[in-house]
């Protein structure tokens, strides 16, 4: 089992090509859920990717409300998000996890934070900005999961 990384409604190609990359060389699945903002076999999302996005695990959701019928989200989700003051590094990562990301203009919707608030976490930042570039945030937060369960990583 690996992690998977849940981005919602991504709008940035670049963002996404970098963050299937991520995906590859951790070994964790990428789901995309839609609307995405831009078409997943434009060249900026495959240059960003380089040659990777033929190896990586992809799977893409049609909607949010599809990605929660076909998964069963409990205790095994953790949300990034800047509306919470739990930093990423007090969460339990476990093997399987998926760690969500919301879009890089609105973030999370907030009624999936507020059903999983408990499960919110956030990068810590200070008061001079207001997010990080979403790739850089998922690696972040990634490779913390990683540290937590390495000794079941799969190289």
């Amino acid at each position: 089992m690996a992690f998977n990384l849940v981005l919602v409604n991504p709008q940035i190609p670049n963002n996404t090509g970098a963050i299937g990359r991520l995906c590859v060389n951790a070994g964790a699945t990428l789901h995309l859920i839609k609307p995405i903002g831009f078409d997943i076999d434009e060249k900026a999302v495959k240059r960003a990717g380089l040659d990777y996005w033929d190896k990586l695990d992809l799977k893409v959701w049609e909607n949010i409300d599809e990605f929660f019928e076909n998964n069963d989200i409990k205790d095994n989700a953790h949300f990034a998000t800047t509306k919470t003051d739990k930093p990423y590094f007090e969460a339990l990562f476990k093997d399987g996890d998926y760690i969500f990301f919301g879009s890089e203009t609105a973030g999370i919707p907030e009624n999936i934070l507020n059903r999983y608030k408990n499960q919110n976490i956030t990068i810590p930042m200070t008061n001079k900005g207001r997010s990080l570039n979403l790739a850089i945030s998922t690696g972040i937060v990634l490779y913390d999961a990683i540290r937590q369960t390495y000794s079941t990583f799969k190289r």
